[in-house]
């Protein structure tokens, strides 16, 4: 489904160029669960930004099935991102003053769907992740917890082909942390691809596969898949 090659990235040039990747290989099957760990500077947050079509590769492919995504223009990323795949991040990104409801509707909006068919699809995501009472809820009045919880039903209200977590149970206690672990687990089983980075291990241990990174190089893998 996804498969890098030789991918690197480099910031500044000449004397001031800090090379963030060097030589990632790495290919993620679909429905494939992926976590990436490694120390701070590592790379794995400029590999995430990566896959996430967030940044682009100094030099290297990256390939999506068939579709070499590194010739995508800019509008092209953004479609592929908005059609293929979801995002959850570590401080939720919800918009303030804005019901749970409104705020998993934004990606279907910019889809261009009705209002009805936003709304509808809007209610079955929060029903799916446990906040059907909460759906007139701001952030402010849900916990961290339920926050996480409006951000996945935002991120798979347009049934992406790939959900990219970035420490999705970083601002949660340990319990908050495994209940969204578990929910992202249920969206994996159900085929959706998951690609995380996390620096936990036991929510490291809830992937099929953990790529450790460390130097900008993939230092090793631990496959769990049975």
């Amino acid at each position: 489904m996804i498969v890098l090659e030789n991918i690197e990235k480099t910031y500044g040039a000449g004397e001031t160029a800090t090379t963030v990747l060097q030589g990632i290989n790495l290919k993620i099957e679909e429905g494939e669960f992926v976590a990436i760990m490694g120390p701070s500077g590592s790379g794995k947050s400029t590999l995430l930004n990566i896959l996430g079509t967030l940044d682009v590769p100094s030099s290297g492919k990256y390939l999506f099935f068939d579709t070499e995504v590194g010739n995508l223009n800019q509008d092209q990323r953004a479609l592929f991102r908005r059609h293929v795949l979801g995002f959850i991040f570590q401080g939720y990104n919800l918009l303030k003053k804005t019901t749970s409801l409104e705020n998993v509707e934004i990606p279907l909006i910019y889809q261009g769907l009705d209002a009805m068919t936003c709304k509808k699809m809007a209610h079955e995501a929060l029903e799916k992740v446990g906040l059907k009472d909460r759906v007139f809820y701001e952030p402010g009045q849900l916990s961290g917890g339920q926050q996480q919880r409006v951000a996945i039903a935002r991120a798979m209200v347009t049934r992406p082909k790939v959900l990219i977590a970035d420490e999705p149970t970083g601002n949660l206690d340990t319990k908050r942390g495994h209940e969204i672990m578990e929910l992202i687990t249920t969206f994996n089983k159900q085929g959706i691809t998951v690609i995380m980075v996390t620096h936990e291990e036991d929510i490291a241990a809830y992937a099929s596969r953990t790529i450790h990174l460390r130097d900008g190089m993939i230092e090793k893998e631990v496959n769990r898949a049975s």
